[in-house]
């Protein structure tokens, strides 16, 4: 992360540092004493908070430093790599609803575990993994899980990833907390520049990446279907505007107004793409939101048409086009997504479950 980290983090004002974060996971512990903690190294912590965000039963994912001897450190002493720390990620969740040995396996499939130098393109022991167990428990399943992962042939070199016993948490700025759906573009320049997603590619092709995500299994199995068989499936006006770039009439669509709690969907694929605790009334007429719940299932493509330059908005897997978006929006992310109702579906929260979208309603519960 540190090669990109002046060009990524360019105009990002220091007042967005909040100290809210600070305490954050302690308060809900505190709320909630079913709740516990995990605490993982995994390289670059932009990219190790969206495996676990959207898993269900994980309540929060908080981005920070950890295992380093200098209390409250700045990003830009821990990228000095003098302070001991490791970039990290701290996983506030319910063992009632996902096990500490589930988080254990998506933490494997994040990494490269026979790297001591670093992970992908960030080099330096800031960058190292590290399993950081909470108590002995966590320790033994830990150690149980990193010697499988040894035995089971999928690495030619031994697994380097310390289990080492936790001691502080400090939270990063709040820049880089959800960093991937604040800086959307930013993100994906260095996700597609750092090395991470070839290498996880090519190492899991093989195995069931989406066990705890039927979501992921569903969409990988997706095939777009023909014109023709679009055109028996969808109503004329969804047709329109996702297969042929249309809009739909401002005030007088579905959802514009939509106040319900629940996820709204690619009206074609069923990617889930937004989110109603982001939606929020832009005056437009469309249903507007600050960012998508997914950001790797939207795709930004820039549209010359009507003579104006914007940014489209489609689905990754269903190729619909969803609508715009704009930087006018409302803080923390100064975005709004303007997007077609005829191009979504909404699902109530209470229907989350039965749906197949289940893993969303730990998003409800905060």
């Amino acid at each position: 992360m540190a090669f990109l980290f002046i060009i990524l983090t360019a105009g990002i004002s220091t007042a967005l540092m909040d100290k809210s974060f600070q305490e954050k996971g302690k308060m809900m512990i505190s709320r909630n004493n079913n709740l516990k903690k995990a605490t993982f190294a995994g390289g670059c912590f932009w990219c190790m908070e969206p495996p676990f965000e959207n898993l269900g039963g994980v309540v929060e994912v908080i981005a920070g430093y950890t295992g380093g001897h200098k209390d409250n450190p700045t990003y830009e002493e821990v990228l000095s790599g003098r302070t001991g720390h490791l970039e990290a990620v701290q996983i506030i969740y319910d063992p009632s609803k996902i096990s500490y040995e589930e988080l254990l396996d998506v933490f494997w499939m994040q990494i490269e575990p026979t790297d001591d130098g670093g992970q992908f393109v960030d080099r330096g022991a800031q960058y190292v993994t590290g399993i950081f167990y909470h108590d002995e428990n966590q320790k033994k399943l830990a150690e149980k899980s990193k010697k499988e992962l040894g035995m089971s042939g999928k690495f030619d070199k031994p697994i380097v990833t310390e289990i080492r016993e936790f001691s502080k948490f400090y939270n990063a700025e709040d820049y880089h907390q959800d960093y991937y759906k604040k800086f959307i573009s930013r993100y994906k320049v260095y996700r597609q520049h750092s090395g991470r997603d070839s290498f996880l590619e090519e190492t899991w092709k093989d195995s069931k990446k989406d066990k705890v995500d039927p979501i992921g299994e569903r969409l990988k199995k997706f095939k777009k279907l023909s014109k023709d068989e679009l055109k028996k499936r969808l109503h004329l006006l969804q047709f329109k505007v996702t297969q042929e770039n249309g809009t739909e009439r401002p005030f007088e669509n579905e959802y514009w107004d939509n106040k319900k709690e629940g996820i709204y969907v690619d009206v074609v694929s069923g990617e889930p793409l937004f989110a109603s605790f982001d939606k929020f009334d832009s005056g437009s007429g469309w249903p507007s939101f600050t960012k998508p719940i997914e950001p790797d299932h939207i795709v930004e493509n820039q549209d010359r048409s009507s003579n104006m330059v914007r940014t489209e908005v489609r689905s990754k897997r269903g190729d619909s086009h969803l609508g715009h978006v704009f930087e006018d929006g409302p803080q923390p992310t100064g975005s709004r997504y303007c997007i077609n109702s005829a191009a979504l579906r909404f699902i109530p929260k209470e229907d989350l479950e039965k749906e197949g979208y289940g893993k969303f309603l730990s998003l409800f519960e905060k």
